[in-house]
C-alpha cells in the first residue's frame, strides 16, 4: 500500500454524517460489543511438542498490508508470525488466546511519542503507555538530542519491551525544558554532531526531528531547518518537522522538505497551518504531498483540531499516518493512547481499515525499522494487537477542548510483542 494519499476518496456530506463505506462500522460489525468483556487469558495446551508457541484464535483479522478483513487464526513461533489461516487446531500451540468477537491487527505503530522519562518534562515510560495500550513499536520524536541519546539508548530503549526507535533532535540538548525553547540558542544546533550520533546508532535512530513553534525557536526556525536539512542529507535519513504557530510561514518551510520527510501536527488550528483562512488546504501543502512529503497527525495537547481535520477530510486530504504525540501531560486526556486516537477517526468517518492502515502498514513504510512490522504475513515479527470495538455513548475531545460524540471506541485487550503477552494495567 502506497503512502501517497493525494487521491484519497472524497467524503460526500451524506457519507460523512453516516460514516458510510465501512464494512466494520457499528450497524454491520460482528465485533462491536456493548460493554467491555473480560480479558481473554492464555489457556495452556497439553501436547507433547506443539509446533506453535502461541495461537490467537477466532478473531476478526484486519490487516491492511494484505487487504485482509476476515476471521483468521494467528500462530506465532519463536517470536515470528508462523501461520495466518482459518481453523488452526488449538492442540498445535502451547498457549491459546480466545479472540472471538475481537479485532486482531498487526502490532500498532505510533510514529510520534515521547518515551524518554526522567529527563525534562515530557517523557513517559514506554511499556505502560504504549505496549500495554496496543502499541508494539513507538517512535520517540526528538526527546533526546546528541548529548542525551546515549542515556536514552542504555537506560530506556534497550531495556524496554516496546520496540522503541528514535528521531534524534537536531538540537543537541533535545527537549529538556518546557518553557525555554531549544532553538533560541543556535549554538546547540550542530547538524554535523547530530549526523555523527545518528550514524553511530543506525540500529535505533531512524531520522531527525525539529520543532517549529515560535515559542521554541524565536526567529531561528528557518536557519534551524537548514541545519536539519544538512544532517538529514548527510546521513540520508528522513526529517520530521513539527508545525504550528511558526515564526516563518509554512510555505517557506515546506519548500525545504523532500520525499520521505514527515510533517507532524498537520491538523492543528494554529497560525501557519496547512489550511488557509477559508479552510482550504493550501497549494504549497498539495505540492509538498506530490513531492512525497508525508503528513502525520501527532495529536498532542495542542495540535489536533476536529474542525480542521473535518475540513481536510471533506477535501479528500487524509493523513498518511495517525500518531498520538503522547507525553506526560496528555496521557490522562485529551490523547490517552493510540486506540483512543483511532476512535476519533472512526467518528470522523474513516472506516476501520482506513484507520488501522495509518498505524500499521503506512507507518511501517515511513521509516526503516530494521524489522518486518505492520503486517501479519508469515515470517514477520510476532507483534499483534487484540482490541475490543465497544459500542456506547462516548465523548471525545480534541486539543482545543472541543468535543464530539461517538458510538464506537477501541480498547486494548492484549498485546503480543515478539510472541509475549502484555495486558492493559488496571485503572
Amino acid at each position: 500500500m502506497g503512502l501517497d494519499r493525494e487521491n484519497s476518496p472524497h467524503f460526500s456530506r451524506r457519507e460523512w454524517l453516516t460514516g458510510a463505506g465501512s464494512s466494520l462500522l457499528l450497524g454491520a460489525s460482528p465485533v462491536a460489543t456493548p460493554a467491555r468483556a473480560a480479558q481473554p487469558q492464555p489457556v495452556p495446551v497439553e501436547a507433547d511438542d506443539p509446533p506453535f508457541d502461541l495461537l490467537i484464535k477466532g478473531g476478526k483479522v484486519l490487516d491492511p498490508s494484505q487487504d485482509l478483513e476476515d476471521l483468521r487464526d494467528v500462530a506465532i513461533r519463536d517470536g515470528k508470525i508462523a501461520r495466518l489461516e482459518r481453523d488452526i487446531p488449538a492442540a498445535q500451540a502451547r498457549q491459546v488466546i480466545d479472540a472471538s468477537g475481537k479485532l486482531v491487527t498487526p502490532g500498532l505503530i505510533d510514529l510520534h511519542t515521547h518515551v524518554f522519562p526522567y529527563v525534562g518534562p515530557y517523557g513517559i515510560e514506554p511499556d505502560p503507555y504504549c505496549l500495554r495500550k496496543g502499541v508494539t513499536t513507538a517512535v520517540d520524536a526528538g526527546t533526546s538530542g546528541a548529548f542525551s541519546f546515549p542515556a536514552f539508548r542504555k537506560f530506556i530503549i534497550l531495556p524496554a519491551a516496546t520496540r522503541v526507535r528514535a528521531l534524534l533532535h537536531v538540537v543537541s540538548i533535545g527537549m529538556v525544558a518546557g518553557d525555554v525553547g531549544e532553538l533560541h540558542d543556535l549554538r546547540y544546533c550542530d547538524p554535523h554532531l547530530a549526523a555523527k550520533v545518528a550514524d553511530e546508532n543506525r540500529d535505533l535512530i531512524v531520522g531527525f526531528k525539529i520543532r517549529f513553534s515560535e515559542a521554541y525557536t524565536g526567529p531561528n526556525d528557518l536557519e534551524g531547518l537548514k541545519r536539519a536539512r544538512t544532517a538529514a542529507d548527510q546521513t540520508r535519513l528522513p526529517l520530521m518537522m513539527h508545525i504550528g504557530r511558526s515564526f516563518t510561514p509554512l510555505a517557506q518551510l515546506l519548500s525545504l522538505l523532500k520525499k520521505g520527510d514527515v510533517v507532524t501536527h498537520s491538523f492543528n488550528s494554529l497560525a501557519h497551518g496547512i489550511v488557509d483562512a477559508e479552510g482550504k488546504v493550501t497549494p504549497e501543502v498539495h505540492e509538498a504531498r506530490r513531492r512525497g512529503v508525508l503528513f502525520d497527525v501527532g495529536h498532542g495537547s495542542g495540535s489536533f483540531s476536529f474542525e480542521v481535520m473535518e475540513k481536510c477530510l471533506h477535501q479528500g486530504f487524509l493523513p498518511d499516518t495517525i500518531s498520538t504525540d503522547l507525553y506526560s501531560t496528555n496521557i490522562h486526556g485529551p490523547v490517552y493512547d493510540l486506540p483512543t486516537t483511532l476512535s476519533k477517526f472512526l467518528l470522523l468517518g474513516l472506516n476501520l481499515r482506513e484507520a488501522f492502515a495509518r498505524c500499521t502498514v503506512n507507518a511501517a513504510q515511513t521509516f526503516n525499522f530494521g524489522a518486518e512490522i505492520g503486517t501479519l504475513k508469515p515470517g514477520a515479527e510476532g507483534d499483534v494487537s487484540v482490541l475490543d470495538l465497544t459500542t456506547g455513548d462516548f465523548t471525545f475531545t480534541d486539543s482545543r477542548r472541543q468535543t464530539r460524540q461517538g458510538r464506537q471506541k477501541l480498547l486494548p485487550v492484549v498485546t503480543v510483542r515478539a510472541g509475549k503477552l502484555f495486558y492493559p494495567e488496571a485503572g
